[in-house]
């Protein structure tokens, strides 16, 4: 079994992904964000860095998942290739920060890979408003986003909303996480818990 969790920077993949992967005794994936050495440099100069940024992370989700194919293992995941591909790179080429050039060879290279690897059995989506995105970047306080735009978070927030619209890859649990507090509260939680159950039930 493989679940993957997608959302906006700040909803909350990596709490939820630690989460979930206790409860069920599954193997975590998390993003390379630390390892990532482009994260610093994109944030402070995003049209010289945006194609080295979007090609490390291609590369290490690709790896990821031939990784739980092998692995025959249940694994939970956070942030999926998809995300990648269909979000941040358009987005960048929209806003001018990813080149023509470089953006359709981005594409070329993920639609490659996408033919070697397939999808996860469910995908959930934290779906977030703007202003609980800014409260949770300010919260984890990582350097390297302090200069995220509102603009920024909003064009990415569009291109969520399109792509789960159209998202035909497997199972699609979206939970709205504005109103709820999980990492704090556990009976939050437990329903989220109750809907991936109801979700993994019908896969098996």
């Amino acid at each position: 079994m493989h679940i993957a969790i997608a959302g906006n920077i700040g909803a909350g993949k990596t709490s939820l992904t630690k989460l979930l992967s206790k409860h069920y005794k599954w193997q975590p994936h998390y993003e390379e964000v630390l390892e990532n050495p482009y994260l610093d440099d994109f944030y402070n100069e995003m049209e010289r860095w945006s194609f080295n940024l979007q090609i490390f992370f291609l590369n290490s989700r690709f790896s990821q998942l031939i990784e739980i194919q092998k692995s025959g293992k249940n694994i939970i995941q956070d942030r999926s290739i998809y995300e990648d591909a269909f979000i941040f790179a358009p987005n960048l080429n929209s806003m001018g920060l990813l080149t023509q050039r470089d953006f359709q060879n981005y594409k070329s290279l993920f639609e490659l890979m996408e033919t070697m690897v397939t999808g996860p059995n469910l995908m959930i989506y934290l779906r977030s408003s703007i202003p609980n995105l800014v409260n949770q970047i300010h919260k984890r306080g990582r350097v390297y986003e302090a200069s995220i735009s509102i603009d920024y978070l909003s064009r990415l927030n569009e291109r969520y909303e399109a792509w789960v619209q159209e998202y035909s890859k497997g199972k699609l649990l979206i939970i709205n996480v504005d109103e709820i507090n999980f990492v704090d509260n556990k009976e939050h939680l437990n329903s989220i818990i109750k809907k991936v159950d109801a979700e993994i039930n019908g896969l098996l």
